[in-house]
């Protein structure tokens, strides 16, 4: 799915701008993200570490999370972004968490934190729009497990 140039451009803004409110006094390693939803709502998120390494949530599952909780649960794309001049893809349990809640082939924006940059080659010779990867929610995740498979048949 191709997105618009001013949502994308929103989008990619917004999870910029949720990079701000990272609380990462840990690894010092901010991530911002922003959902797109169906009905056009754009939710925020940010990590949030915590000193027991495992309470920490990353921004990818925080923008889902509370989208869920506000009752939205038909996404259109992500953009995900960090401090890092190269694009960052999400962690494997962000990955699970957008295969449950998003289609294999809803986009998701990797945007470095140079953003934007003039015309170059991305990860492979492809080329890049301000340098931003996009990839799937498929394409990160291939032969992901997801709801769909729980309701397959079972031999007994």
């Amino acid at each position: 799915m191709s997105l618009p140039v001013d949502t994308r451009e929103e989008l990619i803004q917004t999870a910029i701008k949720a990079k701000l409110y990272a609380y990462v006094p840990y690894s010092k390693f901010r991530v911002g993200a922003a959902l797109l939803c169906a009905d056009g709502t754009v939710i925020k998120g940010c990590n949030v570490e915590n000193a027991s390494y495992g309470g920490t949530i990353c921004a990818e599952r925080t923008a889902i999370l509370k989208a869920i909780s506000e009752g939205k649960k038909d996404f259109v794309a992500m953009a995900v972004t960090t401090d890092v001049p190269a694009v960052i893809s999400p962690c494997g349990i962000c990955r699970q968490v957008l295969r449950e809640f998003c289609h294999v082939d809803t986009p998701i924006l990797l945007v470095p934190a140079d953003y934007p940059r003039g015309p170059q080659q991305g990860y492979a010779g492809e080329p890049t729009q301000g340098g931003v990867r996009v990839e799937t929610v498929g394409g990160l995740l291939p032969l992901g497990f997801g709801p769909e498979e729980l309701e397959l048949p079972r031999v007994v």
